[in-house]
C-alpha cells in the first residue's frame, strides 16, 4: 500500500461516479450527546450524494457486544455490505457530513474486512457542495451483491490485547480524544466514565490532523504529528473506536498501513476497574 493514498477528492469522485465499479456509501453519525444536530439517518436523508447508500456503523456491528458500533463478524459484515451493492470487485468511496469521523471509521471496517478497495472522500459532504456535486433526498435501492469477508485480526485489538500492550509497552497506543479528556482534567461525555487515558499512551486529538475546511492535512503537514509513530508498531483509540480511525487513516497517508485500532476503546477500558488509568496530575 506505500506510497497511494487512502482518500479521493471531490473532483475525483465527480469524475469517476459513474463508473460500473463505484459505490459510495454516507456514514454520517451523529453521537447520542450532540444535542445540537438531527441524528444519524436523518442527516442522511435531508441529502446526500446522489446514488450514495447509508452505511449505519450501529447496524453493521455485533449488536450483542453491550457497546456500540462494535465490529460484526465477518459473515455480518458480508451480508450487510453485500445489501447496499457491495462486491469483492467495488471500489467503495465512503463519506460523512462530520467532515471524516463515521467515515474513517467505515474505511478501516472494510479493511479488517480484507477489502483494500476503499477509500475516503476528503473533506466529506460539504467537500462534495464546494464542488458542485449533485445532492438528492431519494433513498436508492441498490442491486445486492456478493461479498466475501476476510476478517484481518491484525488490525483489530480487544481489551485483553489492550492490557497486555499497556504491561508490556510494546505499542504506541495513539489516543484521539481532546487533550482534557485524555489529561482527566475535562469529564467524559458519558457521565459514568472517568477521564484520563491507558498508562504510556500519546493524546494526538483527531481534529489536530484537520484542516481548518475540514479536509486532511496533506502529508507534508500531518509529519510533524505522525512521523514518530510510521515506523513502529501502533494501535488508535478513542471514546468509542470511531474517532480512532481518523489517526488510523492519517497513518495511512503517512505511509503506516499497519496500526491497529482497540475497538471499544475508553468506553470499555475505562468502565472496567480493573484497568489501569493515567492523568496528568
Amino acid at each position: 500500500m506505500s506510497g497511494r493514498d487512502p482518500l479521493v477528492s471531490a473532483d475525483w469522485l465527480k469524475a469517476h461516479i459513474t463508473a460500473s465499479d463505484i459505490c459510495v456509501l454516507d456514514a454520517t453519525w451523529v453521537p447520542p450527546f450532540l444535542k445540537d444536530r438531527p441524528d444519524s439517518k436523518s442527516c442522511y436523508q435531508s441529502g446526500h450524494i446522489a446514488g450514495a447508500s447509508y452505511f449505519d456503523i450501529d447496524d453493521i456491528a455485533d449488536t450483542g457486544s453491550g457497546l456500540k458500533h462494535m465490529l460484526p463478524s465477518a459473515d455480518v459484515f458480508a451480508e450487510k455490505v453485500g445489501a447496499l451493492g457491495v462486491s469483492n470487485a467495488t471500489r467503495v468511496v465512503v463519506y460523512d457530513s462530520n467532515s471524516f469521523f463515521a467515515s474513517a471509521r467505515a474505511w478501516w471496517m472494510f479493511r479488517a474486512m480484507g477489502h483494500e478497495e476503499v477509500f475516503v472522500l476528503d473533506g466529506g459532504l460539504a467537500a462534495w457542495k464546494a464542488a458542485g456535486g449533485v445532492i438528492e433526498t431519494k433513498t436508492p435501492e441498490p442491486t445486492p451483491q456478493t461479498f466475501a469477508a476476510t476478517y484481518l485480526p491484525d488490525l483489530v485489538r480487544d481489551q485483553t490485547a489492550m492490557r497486555e500492550h499497556v504491561a508490556q509497552g510494546d505499542v504506541k497506543i495513539l489516543d484521539a480524544r481532546a487533550q482534557g479528556r485524555f489529561d482527566g482534567t475535562s469529564p467524559e461525555p458519558r457521565v459514568d466514565l472517568p477521564s484520563g487515558h491507558m498508562p504510556g499512551s500519546y493524546c494526538v486529538p483527531a481534529t489536530a490532523l484537520l484542516s481548518d475546511t475540514g479536509t486532511m492535512l496533506s502529508k507534508s503537514d500531518l509529519a510533524p504529528i505522525l512521523d514518530p509513530f510510521l515506523a513502529t508498531r501502533v494501535v488508535t483509540s478513542c471514546g468509542s473506536g470511531v474517532s480512532a480511525a481518523v489517526i488510523s487513516l492519517a497513518l495511512a497517508r503517512s505511509g503506516n498501513w499497519d496500526a491497529a485500532l482497540y475497538d471499544g476503546s475508553w468506553s470499555e477500558w475505562a468502565a472496567n476497574s480493573d484497568n489501569p488509568i493515567a492523568t496528568a496530575s
